[in-house]
């Protein structure tokens, strides 16, 4: 489909799914962010829906301002995968020890490791940058100093939440690992503290939603919130590169015979701000629950625990600001689907997958998203499929 406009205050609201259908609540955060002066654009993404001060997938173009809650609190967090050498008749018919090697090999939930990973010991790992990547943790915000331990520790580390690591089959047969996570628990002290420096500006004072509280270019407090969200968006690719490198070690390991090889890692943010350039005019994107697909570039939007996922490939749609989704969306709020599922229905919605299936995860039941297929029809004029993969392993924290 092609997008539908809805009028705005400042911009109209471009949205790639029927506005009817979009929860009031939602609505009314998308009639508030086209209200700020800042605004040069908004693209809202099929998987629209609330968030703090901003709804999860939405698209907000800024000239010279940017706003913390249009990032989220989760900074840089993402997507990668990576196609392997395995197929499907490689598998064994019990995937509980792959599970469990995984779970030993990535720190879950607010878990971390023992002591911090060396890049340096994995196999074919980039190591280039990685001492001065860490040395500018010295120029982070004073509030989150103190922080640095657990930072080293909880780099390589899945966190919770919808954050999953899977291993996938394609339709072709062929094997994928893929895996969600973001910049841990420092990313969101980084962002939370400055979404407080931020509201306490004169700028910022009779918003009509104290959360849409901006920082202005060439400001202290700008540059301040510049230099933490890049460091926490690099934290964050750092993050999942991490992981990926101790998960191919894992597979290495597991399918020693098969002597197992990989493609090139796809790797995408989709809660972050970009530097991009439309209609001659620099803007600031900030992309939350919204990834980037440029012409030709390669993108992931998953499903559930039990739905499938799709690689994508861009067809760079300006209106968009070559955006698209970043998963299926939430349709219920995480109290709402432990008040409506069970742990029976758990099992039932994710047969066929090695994975948990009890209370602790009710919250992540694919029942509680939107239906994958449907999002991706919402946006065939945005990005063309590549890959459709169903997991058949899923870790969540």
């Amino acid at each position: 489909m092609s997008y539908t406009e809805v009028p705005g205050a400042q911009v109209p609201i471009r949205m790639w799914t029927d506005p009817s259908t979009v929860e009031g609540v939602a609505m009314q955060q998308l009639r508030n962010v086209a209200t700020l002066p800042w605004i040069k654009g908004l693209a809202v993404m099929p998987d629209v829906h609330y968030g703090k001060g901003a709804t999860v997938g939405s698209v907000i173009a800024m000239h010279g301002a940017v706003c913390p809650a249009a990032v989220g609190v989760d900074i840089g967090c993402g997507m990668s995968a990576v196609k392997t050498s395995l197929t499907a008749n490689d598998l064994p018919g019990d995937l509980s020890r792959l599970r469990s090697k995984i779970e030993q090999a990535i720190p879950v939930g607010r878990g971390m490791h023992d002591d911090p990973v060396d890049p340096g010991r994995m196999h074919g790992f980039p190591t280039a940058g990685w001492d001065d990547f860490w040395a500018r943790f010295d120029g982070v915000a004073d509030a989150v100093k103190f922080r640095l331990e657990r930072a080293t520790k909880q780099m390589g580390s899945l966190g919770s939440g919808n954050h999953f690591w899977e291993f996938c089959i394609d339709s072709d047969q062929s094997v994928w690992i893929m895996l969600h996570s973001g910049s841990r628990n420092i990313g969101k002290e980084l962002a939370e503290y400055h979404m407080g420096v931020a509201q306490k500006l004169p700028q910022n004072q009779g918003l009509v939603d104290r959360d849409l509280a901006v920082f202005i270019a060439d400001t202290p407090q700008m540059a301040a919130y510049r230099n933490d969200l890049f460091w926490a968006q690099e934290y964050a690719k750092h993050n999942r590169a991490i992981m990926m490198a101790l998960s191919q070690d894992v597979i290495r390991k597991e399918f020693k015979k098969a002597r197992v090889t990989f493609g090139e890692v796809i790797s995408c943010h989709h809660n972050y701000v970009a530097e991009e350039r439309y209609d001659g005019m620099d803007l600031l994107v900030t992309r939350k629950g919204a990834i980037r697909v440029g012409s030709g570039e390669y993108g992931i939007i998953p499903g559930s625990m039990g739905t499938g996922s799709y690689i994508v490939r861009g067809l760079g749609n300006a209106a968009s600001f070559h955006s698209a989704s970043h998963g299926a969306g939430r349709k219920m709020s995480r109290n709402a689907a432990k008040k409506r599922f069970s742990t029976r229905d758990l099992e039932e919605q994710t047969r066929g997958v090695e994975c948990r299936k009890d209370s602790g995860v009710i919250d992540e039941i694919p029942g509680a998203y939107k239906p994958i297929e449907k999002v991706i029809d919402q946006q065939r004029d945005l990005v063309e499929v590549v890959a459709h993969l169903k997991q058949v392993v899923c870790v969540k924290g």
